[in-house]
């Protein structure tokens, strides 16, 4: 099994900043994807960026390329979303998820899950 616990959500004023962080224990050395999904009140959740956990090779939607950046610090099995440029529409709840394969877009694939940290932007 693995563990996943985001924080770092906090509400801010359009056009700041955030970093999240997601911390994995458990069973990390079989995880090969990591991701953040988001999911708004009366939205289905999105994923919108991904990493390959050993390659480091990056995956962005477009709603948010150019303004958030995924990044992984693997000796601390800790997973980042800095997020820069906010807007009232990224207000979310922001999910970890980590998958056992080479899952990147293929949001389904994504299994484990942490708690979930609200961004808020005004």
């Amino acid at each position: 099994h693995v563990q996943l616990v985001e924080s770092g959500g906090a509400s801010v004023q359009a056009g700041g900043s955030l970093r999240l962080s997601c911390v994995a224990s458990g069973y990390t050395s079989e995880l090969c994807s990591m991701g953040w999904f988001r999911q708004a009140p009366g939205n289905e959740r999105e994923g919108f960026a991904a990493i390959r956990r050993y390659s480091g090779t990056t995956f962005y939607a477009d709603s948010v390329k150019g303004r958030f950046t995924i990044s992984q610090d693997n000796a601390k099995n800790t997973l980042y979303l800095q997020m820069n440029s906010l807007k009232p529409e990224d207000t979310a709840m922001y999910y970890c998820a980590a998958a056992t394969g080479f899952a990147e877009s293929r949001w389904a694939e994504y299994a484990y899950w942490g708690q979930g940290t609200q961004v808020t932007v005004s």
